[in-house]
């Protein structure tokens, strides 16, 4: 196994690199300042084709629906090498929601010649489009493993390489915590505005604290900062580290997010989830009512949350741990249907 990293999202890289000690054999560290998707797509196929001529691999790996996967399983492609796309076969039928991820996704799983699914319902969704059954392997969903790892090392403390502090003070035990994520493009300008009007409606309230670590995208930092920055209730903090926002999640009473990862993220941590948007490639929390889609209206954000912190049954009821994305054993099945292609 050689590994290979783009760094497309350098800062969120490197500490989970670090959380699960692994030191890459290639990294390409593609960031650059105000790229668009267009030129980032361009400089990452041409830095992955050296890369996959020299190390000349059985096949290639690729993980989820970023711009790295879509160009990794592009340039796997062009040189005729094998592509599995692990997360595959998730879909919400609208190439602009989310965007780009569901364009991502859907070409990924077009060039891929193994599709590891997370559920069921993927694998269904890649039969509806044609993929030959004997390609699709139901496996779990690897991210599922990695937060049950990282949840139960926090409960212990057992986390070799890493010195992580106790939670921050700034949280506020009295309160309800609210952890809110949110940096879709499709919702940037009035989505946003609305989104961050709901927020100050809620913190209004005396008894919620809200924790948001605010993604560094201008598009997102504007409204943020200008509707939020000086509210009491609110805390606006830089992007967290992975141990450091799984900490956050399972120390939280409710989830407001616009994340796929946080939708499947948050069920086995046994929170409630409010989607900020109004399709999900993730549906079977929301049949499972664990998730449920409020979309960027101001006034349906501010009715569910407050559904949610006056109703403790309701809480409750969306709190159960039952998590249909994995058990915590995606990686070992990942490897097993890896072999089983290799004819290992």
């Amino acid at each position: 196994m050689r590994v290979c990293v783009t760094a497309q999202h350098r800062g969120m890289l490197d500490q989970v690199l670090a959380a699960f000690q692994v030191r890459p054999d290639h990294d390409l560290d593609m960031m650059r300042a105000h790229q668009t998707l267009t030129g980032l797509t361009g400089r990452m196929i041409g830095a992955l084709e050296p890369v996959l001529d020299r190390e000349k691999p059985d096949v290639v790996l690729v993980q989820g629906d970023t711009t790295t996967t879509l160009c990794g399983a592009m340039a796997a492609f062009y040189a005729r090498i094998p592509v599995a796309h692990v997360e595959a076969g998730l879909r919400t039928g609208d190439m602009t929601q989310p965007f780009p991820e569901e364009m991502n996704r859907v070409l990924t799983g077009r060039l891929a010649s193994l599709h590891l699914a997370a559920t069921e319902g993927a694998a269904r969704n890649l039969q509806c489009e044609g993929v030959p059954q004997n390609t699709i392997v139901v496996t779990g969903q690897s991210g599922i493993d990695a937060v049950l790892y990282i949840r139960d090392r926090l409960a212990t403390g057992d986390l070799p390489g890493l010195d992580w502090p106790q939670f921050p003070i700034w949280v506020r035990s009295n309160k309800k915590l609210i952890v809110l994520t949110a940096h879709r493009r499709e919702s940037f300008g009035a989505g946003f505005e609305s989104i961050c009007n709901a927020i100050a409606r809620i913190a209004a309230r005396p008894d919620v604290q809200i924790v948001y670590p605010v993604h560094r995208n201008p598009n997102v930092m504007e409204p943020v900062f200008r509707i939020l920055g000086n509210l009491d209730n609110v805390l606006l903090t830089d992007p967290l580290d992975y141990v450091g926002f799984v900490d956050l999640m399972r120390r939280a009473d409710v989830l407001i997010t616009d994340s796929g990862g946080v939708q499947e993220e948050g069920p086995s941590l046994g929170k409630p989830i409010l989607v900020l948007r109004d399709k999900t490639e993730r549906p079977e929390a929301v049949e499972a009512g664990t998730v449920k889609l409020v979309g960027t209206d101001a006034d349906r954000i501010f009715s569910e949350a407050s559904k949610l912190l006056d109703d403790p049954e309701m809480r409750s009821r969306m709190s159960a741990v039952h998590n249909p994305y994995g058990d915590g054993f995606a990686s070992p099945r990942i490897a097993t249907a890896l072999r089983s292609f290799l004819g290992t």
